[in-house]
């Protein structure tokens, strides 16, 4: 990774712990994060900072993690952006359904630790 430019992640996680958890973390890493708590902000956000990844969760107030993951899709600006869901929801309909909406991965929250979570992130953009 490159002293100039740091790796910019958008973060749209509602549960506040957790969020403060990972952005701290994440930071502590090196890289730049901004946050969205609800998926009208997450969207917004997204197209507005143009991050190099999303980490989204799916359960959130107002839009579903689906939906934001669908509009990041649909729109122009914001499609070739890599997002990796997080998310406590683990079913296999749910992880194929995020896959088939194009997220380059999915992660279950309650297996993964934020260093892996970190590894994932830099697997991902290393191989953009």
């Amino acid at each position: 990774m490159t002293k100039e430019k740091k790796i910019f992640i958008m973060l749209v996680e509602d549960d506040k712990f957790l969020r403060e958890l990972l952005v701290r973390k994440l930071e502590s890493a090196g890289f730049k994060i901004s946050t969205a708590v609800d998926g009208q902000e997450a969207f917004r956000k997204t197209k507005d900072e143009m991050p190099d990844i999303v980490l989204l969760d799916l359960v959130l107030p107002g839009i579903e993690g689906f939906d934001i993951l669908e509009q990041i899709r649909k729109d122009e600006k914001t499609k070739d952006i890599p997002v990796i869901i997080l998310s406590n929801l683990g079913q296999k309909e749910e992880v194929d359904k995020g896959m088939q909406l194009g997220a380059s991965d999915y992660l279950i929250k309650a297996h993964f630790t934020p260093d892996q979570i970190i590894k994932k992130v830099r697997d991902i953009l290393g191989s953009k």
